[in-house]
């Protein structure tokens, strides 16, 4: 008695149809992988915006006020020789450099951990530090890079009114860190994706993704 079997060329024609649709997943998942890398630092961007707006810095007798205001800051390490980038969102109450205390740094609303890390520590603190941070470990970052009126730094601050400020650690009472032109952030995947950027309005501090109005 013969038992019902697949011929050869009928498990050729599967693995011929399974390759297809991988072929045609691919892309999309890639997308989808990018597109999930820009809504986590799209929103990390408004979310900083958005302290900024409840919490007013200002203040003429201290020349250095400018350097409290809330940030989003982006950073790198290396593990294992790959570049691992992340970015934290704190006020630095402390105003000396570009020192940033844990205390200082924003809360997660979606877990609760602090946003922030030490770039010198290679060792994720999944226990203390929000892993929505870490996007080079979680879409695979692998550049970040200013231009525009940012370009001097890789940080971006807000003031109560929402407006934009690049490189405030060298700010004093004369408003010049107020950005004079757009921010446009890139972020480079080493997966070989296409570039993801982000732009910052000088005047209003809207961000969204190039490309995709109303982002």
């Amino acid at each position: 008695m013969k038992k019902p079997a697949f011929t050869m060329l009928e498990l050729v024609m599967v693995i011929v149809v399974l390759g297809i649709l991988v072929a045609m997943a691919l892309p999309r998942m890639q997308q989808d992988f990018r597109q999930e890398a820009g809504d986590n630092i799209l929103s990390a961007i408004r979310y900083t915006q958005h302290l900024a707006l409840m919490d007013d810095k200002t203040d003429p007798d201290d020349g250095t006020w400018q350097m409290t205001l809330w940030q989003i800051r982006f950073s790198q390490y290396t593990v294992s020789g790959k570049t691992r980038w992340f970015y934290t969102i704190a006020s630095n109450m402390s105003k000396i450099g570009n020192d940033i205390k844990k205390v200082d740094t924003a809360i997660d609303p979606a877990n609760g951990k602090y946003m922030y890390h030490t770039g010198a520590d290679a060792t994720l603190d999944e226990d203390d530090e929000s892993p929505n941070i870490f996007i080079g470990k979680k879409y695979g970052v692998n550049s970040v890079t200013f231009s525009g009126g940012c370009s001097t730094k890789k940080h971006v601050a807000f003031d109560h009114l929402g407006r934009p400020y690049a490189d405030i650690f060298g700010a004093t009472n004369d408003f010049a860190k107020l950005m004079a032109a757009d921010c446009t952030i890139t972020f480079g995947f080493e997966d070989g994706s296409s570039d993801l950027k982000i732009t910052i309005a000088r005047e209003t501090g809207y961000a969204q993704i190039v490309d995709q109005n109303g982002s």
